[in-house]
């Protein structure tokens, strides 16, 4: 759906894609000791998306369902399971943009690859069989270095921005002005590194911080995640992570002080971008969305890193910025769900190109034009990265959050687990309502929304990079019983989905 006519000028579009950055970052989400007034002014004069999430929280996934409008289970494509495969990467927005004779850029991280290669030995490397969708593709380093020298292609700035973030900025509007004299409209995606790991911030903001003293939240440590299912004990973002940055006082201040002077980094290479397009005399017909890959659990129940589906992991800024739509005195916010499934629609509906009947997001410009439109009633969270006992599937309505470890260990005391969270009245998810009585509707409507949702992988997952069998993993009756037998990847072609009777 479009809300501007054909005949209209198509609209430049800047997709500005952060990295781990989690939803309470900014000032205009929520958090009082940041400093982003760039960002801020973004979110002011267009529309802040409150309950936004990412359906696959770390970043190779979240990036292929970004570029591709698809869920992980039909892009194919995460670390352990493998490369995009060629068929889903050819109705991708920078594949159809640039079909529609839009100019196309990505500068700075990308985060995966494409291959027709289809088996879950194939890692691929960032950036294989992607170029050519683009006029200009810069970096050509993997995760990228903070350092700008260090990234291929990148190194020509140093000079100027010897910080990468600082010179992303530069080259996004480089190419801007290169459009502007072509003629010729522009989707830039720009890929900070910041904030991920390692935390090298830019020294020219070490002032910005210095005197900080970060907040807890009432969510930090280790006894504030008791009562979680013990799934989600089981891997790095227990151990290694809580351990690295969050396990002492003197450990958190100085994590949360790199990490959001990155941020604001960020911050002052936004404010950059906008500048420069006024000078440009393009500002006000170029589209401008922010958001991230995932979010970040900064020691919220005692757990780092991101992956999870929790609050501080799955969720994510969004903020989109059309400067044709009116302004409004109010800041202009929406409680309607989003996904980074979402992304790829949107920005195909604002070029008023065709949205391909395969995604599984929806455009959001009926929401940019009306904050009180909805487009979805659930939207679901993938985890099937890192080791077995952490992999979960859930469910989000907005109101509430539905999760399910399937995975079973009577060795380890580990049994398939579910998680009920009422997202309004806690948002720090601090109580599991999955066995209170007073919740057992709400319970039913979830686990509803849940197994459909379930259905629909098994209907419709890729047969090849180990994503077929979680439609069976994921099936609660299936699961509960301890004689079921997994369908395996070699029995696809006979059996792509089976959902065997629930004994009474």
């Amino acid at each position: 759906m479009t809300i501007f006519a054909q005949s209209e000028k198509k609209p430049n579009i800047i997709f500005l894609l952060t990295d781990d950055q989690a939803y309470r970052t900014l000032g205009i989400t929520g958090n009082d000791q940041v400093v982003t007034p760039n960002l801020d002014k973004l979110g002011s004069q267009g529309l802040v998306f409150d309950r936004h999430y990412n359906t696959t929280a770390v970043c190779k996934g979240s990036r292929a369902s970004i570029m591709t409008g698809m869920y992980e289970y039909k892009t194919g494509c995460n670390f352990m399971h493998g490369s995009m495969g060629a068929e889903q990467w050819s109705t991708s927005y920078p594949v159809l943009l640039k079909n529609a004779g839009y100019k196309v850029a990505n500068i700075g991280k990308f985060g995966f690859g494409v291959s027709k290669v289809k088996n879950v030995d194939h890692k691929g490397n960032e950036g294989e069989g992607v170029q050519n969708a683009f006029d200009l593709y810069l970096t050509k380093g993997g995760q990228c270095n903070y350092a700008t020298d260090k990234n291929k292609d990148m190194d020509v700035y140093a000079e100027k921005d010897p910080h990468l973030t600082q010179a992303l900025a530069t080259a996004a509007l480089e190419f801007a002005n290169a459009a502007k004299n072509e003629n010729e409209p522009f989707c830039l995606t720009v890929g900070f590194k910041s904030p991920h790991k390692p935390l090298i911030p830019d020294t020219q903001f070490d002032h910005v911080y210095k005197n900080t003293v970060w907040k807890k939240p009432i969510n930090y440590g280790r006894e504030a995640g008791l009562h979680l299912a013990a799934q989600s004990r089981q891997d790095r973002q227990y151990k290694k992570y809580w351990e690295e940055a969050y396990s002492t006082d003197e450990k958190y201040q100085k994590t949360h002080r790199l990490y959001h002077q990155l941020i604001h980094g960020v911050d002052v290479a936004v404010g950059k971008i906008r500048e420069g397009l006024k000078t440009l005399g393009i500002a006000d017909n170029t589209i401008i969305i922010f958001s991230s890959d995932n979010g970040y659990l900064m020691g919220a129940h005692g757990l780092g890193g991101k992956v999870l589906p929790y609050e501080e992991g799955s969720r994510a800024p969004l903020i989109i910025y059309d400067p044709r739509i009116p302004k409004n005195k109010k800041i202009r916010r929406t409680a309607s769900l989003s996904g980074n499934i979402d992304i790829a629609p949107t920005i195909l509906s604002y070029a008023n190109i065709g949205i391909p009947e395969v995604y599984d997001g929806k455009s959001l410009l009926s929401i940019v034009k009306d904050e009180k439109k909805k487009v979805r009633n659930v939207l679901p969270v993938i985890q099937v990265f890192g080791k077995e006992a952490t992999r979960c599937f859930s469910m989000i309505d907005g109101e509430y959050k539905y999760i399910y470890w399937y995975f079973k260990s009577e060795k380890e005391n580990l049994y398939p687990t579910e998680e009920l969270f009422h997202l309004t009245t806690d948002p720090m998810e601090m109580k599991n309502l999955a066995s209170n009585k007073s919740y057992k509707k709400v319970l039913k409507k979830m686990r509803k929304f849940y197994d459909d949702e379930v259905k629909n992988w098994g209907a419709h997952s890729i047969s090849y990079n180990g994503y077929l069998e979680y439609g069976t993993l994921f099936n609660r009756a299936i699961s509960w019983d301890k004689k079921a037998v997994l369908i395996k990847e070699k029995d696809a072609k006979l059996t792509p989905y089976k959902t065997p009777s629930k004994k009474k």
